[in-house]
């Protein structure tokens, strides 16, 4: 009995038999493993997010360095501008008083040069139009160039001090002023230079080569085809003609002549009678005061102060845009540095 007792169901302490310690079980092994879930969640979580902020701080540090080289150039930039950008960037001519206005006549006489006849008259008729411009002054270093681009600035001259007969144009020489210079100075007033200015050159040249001997020699044969019986004339490859030369000659004389014409309605009665004049020839300053090419001595400061009576002077001359002007003088000056550190490295 007490054997049957001890086997009675309701009497025993199994652990296995009871259904509710079972279910206690195993909701304690689900949240073991919900805990373990979420502290591997959360591990990857925290990766993920120092991921992301660690990403998001290397963006903000390549921002910050990108902004600080930009600055750093823009910087450097504006050293480099204002070390290298031309002197009279900042000074703005006043035009709004009484002075003498400057245009500058510089090298070569042509229309791709920096002495072209738009630039120059353009210049020359802003000096007229001011009312507060006493004279104008054409300051003058050219060795000559195009007749035409000389001409076109003579008569706009011309017609300018027809309509301002009270402004006195002065041309002041300063090294030369030569052939198609002196074009342009024989519409002043006055003309002055220094002793030492080379004044003159009045002709007109047309130079070029002959290669017919040489290609005999080399056996070379020229063929040459045209369609009118004078459209290669003067052709370097082909023998002088005695027709094309006296083309040529009657063609130059013509130019020749007009310039003479200009030159001695400008200049007048203080020309000398002296045919070596028209003959090409160049003259010291003080030599062409002799044979009426130029009427005194003096330079650009002392016309505007002893002459004109307004010693300020404002340059009226066109120049290139700013920004042209400091690329070029800042790839001169590099240009330079690049070329003095090579020598130094072979010396």
């Amino acid at each position: 009995m007490s054997d049957e007792m001890s086997k009675d169901p309701t009497t025993s302490t199994s652990k296995s038999s009871d259904p509710w310690m079972g279910d206690k079980k195993g909701m304690g092994d689900k949240k073991v493993s919900a805990a373990q879930g979420n502290k591997a969640a959360g591990w990857e979580r925290d990766v993920m997010e120092k991921l992301v902020f660690s990403a998001y701080k290397e963006q903000r540090r390549t921002r910050r360095w990108g902004i600080f080289f930009k600055s750093l150039m823009f910087a450097y930039l504006i050293a480099i501008f204002v070390i290298y950008m031309p002197s009279d960037l900042s000074e703005t001519p006043n035009k709004s008083s009484k002075h003498t206005a400057l245009v500058e006549i510089r090298g070569a006489i042509a229309a791709d040069t920096e002495a072209n006849a738009d630039s120059i008259i353009s210049a020359l008729r802003d000096a007229f139009n001011n009312k507060h411009s006493a004279a104008i002054i054409m300051r003058i270093n050219s060795p000559g160039g195009s007749p035409v681009q000389a001409g076109y600035i003579n008569d706009e001259i011309k017609r300018l001090r027809a309509i301002y007969p009270n402004k006195p144009l002065y041309a002041v020489v300063t090294d030369m002023c030569a052939s198609g210079g002196y074009y342009i100075a024989a519409a002043a007033d006055e003309i002055y230079a220094d002793k030492a200015s080379l004044v003159g050159s009045i002709g007109v040249i047309m130079n070029g080569f002959g290669f017919v001997g040489a290609m005999e020699k080399l056996g070379i044969e020229r063929r040459m085809m045209t369609a009118g019986e004078n459209k290669g004339f003067m052709d370097p490859f082909s023998p002088l003609k005695a027709e094309d030369e006296q083309h040529i000659s009657a063609l130059l004389g013509s130019i020749h002549q007009q310039f003479i014409d200009v030159v001695k309605e400008g200049r007048g009665a203080r020309l000398k009678d002296d045919p070596a004049i028209f003959s090409g020839l160049v003259w010291t300053g003080e030599q062409a005061i002799e044979v009426g090419l130029v009427d005194a001595l003096g330079s650009s400061s002392y016309v505007a102060r002893e002459i004109v009576g307004a010693e300020k002077i404002v340059d009226y001359t066109y120049d290139k845009p700013v920004l042209e002007r400091f690329v070029e003088r800042f790839g001169a000056s590099m240009a330079s540095g690049v070329t003095s550190t090579v020598d130094n490295l072979w010396r």
